[in-house]
């Protein structure tokens, strides 16, 4: 049995090769460069942004595994084998590290700590005449998967007023639910906050854009951490130079890097992270990868697989 690993290039196998070790024993691990004597040998694949083709040279591939959250890198290769399942790789850490992500974030808005770092770049002391609460933040989590359940229980149990909203209603303790696209008017309209941590398919394309901005209350802010392909660049540009958004934390991008003439990072409502909301260890995502492959062999269910009838 033999697993081969396209992520974090060559100098970062030994330490893959080091944890699967511990948590696979018998497992064979290679990386994507080495020699393979017999590509008939490999059936499981650990990648991230793998090559067009490569995949399908894989005869004997028994499960594809995105070593994010995120499959969009591997749908876009239309050579796939589109009969080999892809499993998505999201931890409990995962979810962990998203939920404190998104709210440091909106501990920040709420805060105006944005407002503040401006300040202190030139040297303006500007004392606030008021203070918003946590209590005053409405948040609205769109996606309620297993990292936006987590970050939307987080939040409420802060003390965020949150609410959620899904393809279809979702039970959450302390989170307000909201389903389908005719309640996503009414979800926007009671939103300061808004985070995004919708799958990325074609139906979420674009989904942080103008139009939605506009359903939200003047001056609301944005917390972008799901997909690159979400974001209209030039609309969130143009809603904060309108007033319409206040700020924006961005850790997702249609290119990565993000272009460094992109005058997102130059802009004063904006924070800029280069997509690190939610990495979890080579370790957890190791341990992880070795129970997916343990369940295989078995024949058990296999978690967060990729359902092309839904887009994720």
């Amino acid at each position: 049995m033999r697993l081969v690993i396209n992520s974090g290039g060559p100098q970062g196998l030994p330490e893959w090769q080091r944890h699967f070790r511990e948590f696979a024993p018998g497992l064979d691990v290679c990386g994507r460069h080495e020699p393979v004597a017999d590509p008939g040998d490999i059936g499981y694949a650990l990648v991230w942004e793998p090559d067009p083709g490569w995949l399908a040279s894989l005869p004997n591939l028994k499960l594809i595994i995105s070593s994010g959250a995120g499959v969009d890198h591997i749908l876009a290769d239309p050579q796939r084998p589109a009969h080999v399942p892809i499993a998505r790789l999201v931890t409990q850490a995962t979810a962990g590290e998203m939920s404190e992500f998104v709210l440091a974030a909106a501990l920040g808005i709420t805060k105006e700590f944005k407002r503040f770092a401006n300040d202190q770049a030139v040297g303006r002391w500007n004392t606030p005449e008021t203070t918003r609460m946590i209590r005053d933040m409405r948040v609205g989590v769109m996606g309620l998967g297993y990292l936006g359940a987590a970050t939307a229980t987080l939040l409420a149990r802060t003390g965020f007023p949150t609410a959620g909203w899904s393809r279809s209603p979702a039970r959450l303790a302390g989170v307000e639910s909201y389903a389908g696209p005719a309640q996503l008017p009414a979800f926007l309209a009671r939103t300061d906050i808004l985070v995004c941590l919708l799958p990325g398919t074609d139906a979420t394309r674009g989904i942080l854009g103008a139009a939605t901005f506009a359903q939200l209350p003047r001056g609301a802010a944005l917390v972008s951490v799901g997909r690159g392909s979400h974001m209209v660049a030039a609309d969130v540009l143009a809603a904060l130079d309108a007033g319409q958004l206040s700020q924006a934390v961005l850790d997702v991008f249609e290119t990565e890097p993000l272009p460094a003439d992109s005058p997102l990072w130059g802009h004063p409502g904006v924070i800029v992270t280069p997509h690190c909301a939610a990495t979890p260890t080579r370790y957890e995502r190791a341990r992880y990868v070795a129970d997916l492959i343990r369940r295989c062999e078995a024949g058990e269910p296999l978690p967060n697989l990729y359902d092309p009838a839904k887009g994720y």
